[in-house]
């Protein structure tokens, strides 16, 4: 008897929090919504969230303010998020946080897989490799031939994060020995490129796009398994058979701890609309990205897929 009342005294507590949850999902937020960014404003992350933000403002009737604490792969920006424990506070970002930084860091500020609560992502932003136009080659294959016969002789750069697991990890697999140069402001990188101080380079699209269009520098491959009607005619590494190196360069929004999951669901449905409409659309596509949308679970396994694939390749990279 006594097990049967410890039951249903079980059942109704989960009932009531059940519907105690279900009701401040429905009237959340009662306040300013303030959403912390691990980038510094203005580059193309920056840009897709405060769109972003601006339209899930205006659905829910309450101000957002969008913070930017860049520096350290993220996890300044993670650490003010999970510091603050604030139920107002949401984080938007790559998930190297989760997908990367584990392998980088020994120790971080933060539970990659308790803290950080994936709610829906944004946009797959497109990474591309480029060379120099001074290496007079056109596509991957040639670049890769070149390196062969040139070992240590051509260098190369990266952003952190994706575009440096994929081009070191495609250098490792083809044999190549490309001198890595490394940069604090990647601006610059792209601009050594463009006048051929350094002749390959692994980045967002984005800030390639204007070289590559003056003929400074050519676009040889796309990291994202699909192709970008910006470069249409650009191949990715799933077609020239370097699958392994691909990925989605995936952002979104991500909740605290415990974060209930009709709230995360909500949050998603509202995300998913303001992706699906045709100015937002367009507006990522003429950056170099695409516009996503999705549900909690879809998020949580596409960063599920992009941290198994960094993991192979962080073992191929200390292989022998």
């Amino acid at each position: 008897m006594r097990l049967v009342r410890l039951s249903i005294a079980v059942m109704l507590g989960f009932a009531v929090g059940f519907s105690a949850s279900a009701s401040s999902a429905e009237t959340w937020p009662h306040r300013t919504v303030r959403v912390i960014l691990p980038n510094p404003g203005g580059v193309a992350i920056d840009v897709i969230a405060r769109l972003f933000t601006d339209r899930l403002s205006q659905r829910w009737g309450n101000a957002i303010i969008v913070e930017n604490i860049p520096g350290a792969d993220g996890t300044l920006a993670a650490r003010e998020f999970v510091t603050r424990r604030d139920n107002h506070t949401l984080l938007y970002s790559f998930p190297g946080l989760i997908t990367i930084n584990p392998l980088s860091y020994n120790k971080l500020p933060y539970d990659p897989t308790r803290d950080l609560m994936p709610i829906a992502s944004t946009s797959d932003n497109f990474l591309a490799i480029a060379v120099s136009a001074n290496l007079k080659i056109s596509t991957l294959r040639e670049l890769i031939e070149v390196a062969r016969t040139r070992p240590v002789q051509l260098n190369w750069a990266a952003t952190p994060g994706l575009p440096h697991f994929a081009f070191a990890g495609l250098q490792k697999r083809a044999g190549l020995d490309f001198v890595h140069v490394p940069y604090r402001d990647f601006n610059q990188a792209l601009v050594d490129l463009a006048e051929g101080r350094i002749d390959a380079a692994a980045s967002g699209l984005a800030p390639m796009l204007p070289h590559a269009n003056s003929g400074k520098m050519k676009l040889v491959a796309f990291i994202n398994p699909e192709r970008t009607a910006v470069a249409p005619t650009v191949p990715t590494l799933v077609e020239l058979g370097y699958a392994e190196f691909s990925f989605r360069a995936v952002t979104g929004f991500f909740g605290w701890r415990d974060m209930p999951a009709q709230l995360r669901e909500r949050i998603a449905a509202d995300i998913r609309d303001i992706a699906s409409d045709p100015v937002v659309k367009e507006r990522l596509s003429k950056m170099g990205s695409a516009a996503l949308g999705s549900t909690p679970v879809g998020f949580t396994e596409m960063i599920e897929d992009q941290r198994l694939k960094v993991v192979a390749i962080d073992r191929l990279l200390k292989s022998r």
